[in-house]
């Protein structure tokens, strides 16, 4: 076996940042039900003493769990667990899933079927906020896409925007349950290199155009072409 087939034999190690591990402990609180919703977390300072963090680190995670509906921050009360809805959901799937990855191909097949719905419905639907806000998203996505740095995060909420400007809050919702594992089997598997993020960002202004432009069929086509090169993917790893 020569040096290249062996080297391919290794896979990259993901470090966690803090960040990261913050939100995994949560998680696995929520999901053993230690935390159960309508229980307040302890106070910051406790909190990120406690995880031997730094309070910067402990906000972030805070926020994303907020994104994603499972935690709610509430002025002069403090951040609580969110109700249960969501929360169920979330779990259920990551429970079921294992996050394996022969269960990345379901997770991204589920994803082109609710994507290239919410462009269709976002083309037909959208608001000049909703078009504001996806914008917006862009921006921060092309910014470090600019910058050489990994843009995972900021590449779902631009479509997470889309499926906010869908109008459909059910279709938004399930996308919010997926997203996290998604987002998970993507750095695990390293799959966003080789240039794929400056080929990403001029799909993503072709959706954005044909959503402003209110083209429904032609947003559904390019979100589609859009998510063709990880859905084949995906579909390897189910063989």
């Amino acid at each position: 076996m020569s040096n290249f087939d062996l080297l391919d034999k290794f896979q990259q190690i993901i470090i966690e940042n803090p960040t990261d591990r913050i939100i995994r402990q949560i998680r696995e609180l929520i999901s053993s039900g230690e935390l159960q919703p309508g229980d307040r977390l302890p106070s910051e300072r406790k909190l990120a003493e406690k995880l031997g963090v730094g309070r910067t680190n402990l906000r972030s995670a805070i926020q994303k769990l907020e994104f994603y509906g499972i935690l709610k921050t509430i002025p002069q009360s403090g951040t609580i667990v969110a109700g249960i809805g969501t929360i169920a959901l979330e779990g259920l799937i990551s429970d079921v899933l294992k996050i394996e990855n022969t269960d990345f191909g379901s997770l991204v097949e589920t994803r082109v079927l609710l994507e290239t719905e919410a462009a269709k419905l976002a083309a037909n639907r959208r608001t000049e906020a909703n078009i504001t806000e996806i914008k917006k998203a862009l921006l921060a996505f092309e910014t470090k896409v600019q910058q050489g740095l990994r843009a995972v995060e900021e590449d779902f909420m631009f479509h997470l925007k889309i499926a906010e400007a869908s109008q459909n809050a059910v279709l938004k919702s399930l996308m919010l349950i997926i997203t996290p594992d998604i987002i998970h089997q993507f750095n695990k598997l390293d799959i966003c290199k080789d240039g794929r993020d400056m080929q990403g960002l001029k799909e993503h202004h072709l959706i954005l155009d044909n959503i402003v432009a209110q083209n429904p069929d032609e947003a559904a086509e390019a979100m589609r072409i859009h998510l063709n090169d990880v859905f084949e993917y995906s579909q390897q790893l189910k063989k």
